[in-house]
């Protein structure tokens, strides 16, 4: 087992597009440029590396105050479960309660939300507040 080195910085868009493709979730197509707008709009990074390589990334996006949404909590599927997603999750979670933010949101990748429970995250009412956009994008 190798130590893992934490690091508040994002990593280049190279490294976070290598890390996103194993994921399933958007286009391997994508160049790695499409990436780097996504990394400078984030409040809060967290990425973690083993070897130099990275093996996990989180984000908060916020407006520094009032909210924080929690995005892209990916861990190299040869390096979960053990406790880069927890150490990851727990840094961006004292970044947000540092700066006084306690309205904190995710969306949970499917099979994951336990996860998430564990560390204090609660699911939203099926009445509760909250909407997902879906229409197709006008242009």
């Amino acid at each position: 087992m190798h130590p893992f080195e934490y690091s508040p910085v994002a990593p280049t868009p190279d490294a976070f597009k290598t890390l996103y493709d194993t994921t399933g979730w958007g286009p391997t197509s994508r160049e790695a440029s499409y990436y780097a707008g996504a990394l400078a709009g984030s409040w809060c990074v967290q990425a973690a590396y083993c070897d130099g390589q990275l093996v996990g990334f989180a984000r908060v996006i916020s407006d520094g105050h009032l909210h924080a949404f929690i995005t892209e909590m990916i861990v190299h599927p040869g390096y979960q479960r053990r406790g880069v997603g927890a150490h990851m999750l727990s840094s961006l979670l004292a970044a947000c309660h540092e700066a006084g933010i306690s309205d904190i949101q995710l969306l949970s990748a499917r099979g994951k939300a336990a996860f998430y429970q564990r560390h204090g995250f609660v699911p939203r009412p099926q009445e509760g507040p909250g909407m997902q956009f879906v229409a197709a994008l006008c242009g």
